[in-house]
């Protein structure tokens, strides 16, 4: 009996050090990839690695991309990041974050790191399609950022059972989409970072700061206010002291 134990444990031991050499060989491919200016290549293959969602029925699709969005948008920013600089150690970095992504963020399942892993899609995401996407037309930013908010919105709030969670994506995704419509005719850039991205994610946290305190029933009057009081200040601070010239900074 302990013999048998003793192989099935070397057995678990040797498939998980097996799963780990292959989730780390995607950011590596990714990473030469990119260095070798193939990046449509490691969309491609980024995409393929994501088989298994689309290897069952028709009728499941729909939630299994749902369920994988959030991967496939963080895998997305990655390639996005590690291709707009020629900096070789930016690029390692970026490859190295996803990999850490892979190993340790995505596999948790509690509601706290599936909530944190709604927030760092849509961080990325954001940050990601405004920079790739800075010269396409407004309908595409509207489309694309109503896609990354709403499928992360769908993500985070289905961890907590939440029996609106449809409702309430819609709601920030249509929130999210007109401020990407607005900004849209003033695009403005702080570093890498655009105006309506770090104004999404700022209310975002909150947002789901307030929730999740809200859901564990320790969202006290305080709590509310200091998180609407630094909410505001960020809105007002973009709003007052950016260029609301008609032109790109």
């Amino acid at each position: 009996m302990k013999l048998q134990r003793r192989q099935t444990k070397s057995r678990d031991g040797y498939s998980q050090g097996v799963h780990i050499v292959l989730t780390l060989g995607l950011p590596l491919l990714l990473y030469i990839l990119i260095r070798l200016d193939f990046a449509w290549v490691a969309v491609v293959l980024l995409l393929l690695s994501k088989w298994r969602m689309l290897a069952v029925k028709t009728r499941h699709w729909p939630a299994n991309i749902r369920a994988n969005a959030v991967d496939i948008f963080v895998g997305l920013s990655a390639i996005v990041f590690m291709t707009v600089t020629d900096v070789q150690s930016l690029q390692l970095f970026w490859a190295v974050s996803y990999a850490g992504w892979l190993l340790f963020l995505k596999p948790k399942s509690s509601p706290l790191w599936v909530g944190l892993q709604a927030i760092v899609a849509q961080t990325v995401g954001l940050i990601a399609s405004f920079y790739f996407w800075s010269e396409a037309s407004i309908s595409v930013l509207v489309f694309v950022n109503w896609g990354i908010t709403y499928l992360c919105a769908r993500h985070f709030l289905t961890a907590f059972d939440e029996s609106m969670a449809r409702a309430t994506s819609y709601s920030w995704a249509f929130f999210a989409a007109s401020i990407a419509w607005l900004s849209g005719h003033w695009l403005i850039f702080y570093g890498p970072i655009a105006q309506p991205a770090l104004l999404l994610n700022v209310l975002g946290y909150g947002l789901a700061a307030m929730y999740y305190l809200e859901h564990k029933d320790k969202l006290t009057i305080n709590y509310r206010r200091q998180f609407v009081a630094v909410m505001l200040a960020v809105v007002l601070i973009l709003i007052v002291f950016s260029d609301w010239s008609d032109k790109t900074v």
